[in-house]
């Protein structure tokens, strides 16, 4: 694959091809004037004192995702966001507008005349061409800007696919519009696409092993068992389709049950993987109720609120190796631990201080506040990890309020699912 100078790389290798075909076909003393190739914007070909110069022009005015390419290679991140699989290759078709200046009659008929058979002659731009006009000689390589001695190294040549020259024919509106959006006087022209270039990183990814058997090996046959076949339209693998907090709540808080719902969740060894790349956790939870096919329970471990990815794995009936499930979100809250409900006295400048504790720990760089019945109060920026809570709230009316934690957007809890009908938790605290 090429590295980002591929696009520069292939520019310089047209104005290569195009400069050496003038030289052989004696251009310039056909036309008697020196003939140069240039890569510039078409308003910066003609100088400012008018003096037009027999020159070819050679001028990338888009630049766009090939279409073949684009889906071609595997995600490049695993479902967690955190691990890169692969590097895929940015496609790109460059559309090139190739133009005859020249101050003499029919001077740029002759130059594109020329230099159109040459980009015909040439229809693929082989890498023995490419390496040539990107590897300077020893001689002139010194002289050169560093920006085109750094063209040796796009790795062009050495891509998968090599470079197609494609006729890119344009209506006249379209040529109109292009030359308009130049601010330059037309030209003789003609428009080529060149593809397809393939820009790749080369960031380090986790490759995944080979295949060793396609199922167990029969010890007496030795043959594989190949792809295992069952009559049912589910799939064969552990998959969950829900996890819940037993208690109704919409967050999950630490002690609290989750029951799994889904099924071939049965086998031994159940494990729940819980995963958040903020605070990069990996941990493994015991899972109960391992020979149930529908149902798995867990219990929440301390970790700190917010949103994680979930796992199931368990060593299915007839198999040695665990197997993993898909992946679910399961949102873990805050909770409240101080003892209810409490009371607070004002100070003299009508401010109420209330402590609380919290479980689990508040982590430096999440969002706190404390929510006093229908007031939200934030709390400063979290720089230590705390399970106490100190929060002034200046200006506090008298009377008796619910409380809440918040945490990075997830609420404590504060009604009891359980009543019938639904009554709230008496987290409460009365101002005086």
């Amino acid at each position: 694959m090429s590295s980002a100078l591929a696009i520069a790389g292939v520019t310089a290798v047209l104005r290569d091809l195009l400069n050496d075909g003038l030289i052989n076909h004696n251009v310039s003393g056909l036309l008697g004037s020196t003939v140069t190739v240039s890569a510039l914007p078409p308003d910066r070909v003609v100088p400012a004192n008018g003096t037009e110069s027999t020159q070819l022009n050679l001028f990338l005015h888009q630049v766009t995702f090939n279409a073949g390419w684009r889906n071609h290679a595997l995600p490049s991140r695993d479902g967690s966001g955190l691990h890169r699989l692969s590097n895929p290759p940015l496609a790109l078709d460059l559309h090139y507008l190739l133009s005859a200046y020249s101050a003499e009659e029919l001077g740029s008929e002759i130059l594109l005349g020329y230099a159109m058979q040459l980009l015909h002659e040439v229809p693929v731009l082989d890498r023995k061409a490419i390496t040539t006009a990107l590897t300077p000689s020893p001689a002139v390589d010194t002289t050169l800007p560093p920006a085109l001695r750094a063209l040796a190294d796009c790795g062009l040549a050495d891509q998968v696919e090599q470079i197609k020259l494609v006729p890119d024919p344009l209506s006249s509106e379209e040529m109109s519009k292009l030359w308009t959006a130049v601010q330059s006087h037309y030209r003789p022209s003609a428009a080529y696409v060149a593809t397809v270039v393939l820009i790749e990183s080369a960031k380090p990814t986790r490759p995944a092993l080979p295949v060793l058997t396609r199922g167990p090996v029969d010890p007496v046959t030795k043959l594989e068992r190949g792809v295992a076949v069952q009559a049912d339209l589910l799939p064969p693998f552990p998959t969950i389709e829900s996890a819940a907090a037993t208690s109704g709540q919409p967050a999950a808080t630490v002690g609290s049950i989750v029951e799994l719902t889904g099924h071939h969740l049965d086998g031994t060894n159940p494990t729940i993987l819980l995963s958040n790349s903020r605070f990069d956790i990996q941990q493994a939870v015991p899972a109960a109720g391992g020979g149930s096919s529908t149902t798995l329970s867990f219990t929440v471990p301390s970790v700190p609120a917010g949103l994680y990815q979930l796992v199931m794995q368990v060593i299915r009936p007839g198999e040695s190796d665990p197997r993993r499930s898909n992946t679910l979100a399961l949102v873990i809250g805050p909770e409240i631990t101080t003892p209810m409900p409490m009371a607070v006295v004002r100070d003299g400048s009508g401010v109420a201080t209330i402590v609380l504790s919290v479980q689990p720990q508040i982590q430096p760089g999440q969002s706190a506040s404390l929510l006093l019945g229908t007031t939200e109060v934030p709390l400063g920026p979290i720089t230590v990890a705390t399970g106490t809570l100190t929060v002034a709230v200046p200006g506090a009316a008298p009377g008796e309020f619910l409380l809440r934690v918040r945490v990075d957007g997830v609420d404590s809890p504060i009604i009891d699912r359980s009543a019938v009908p639904p009554a709230f938790y008496n987290y409460r605290v009365t101002i005086t």
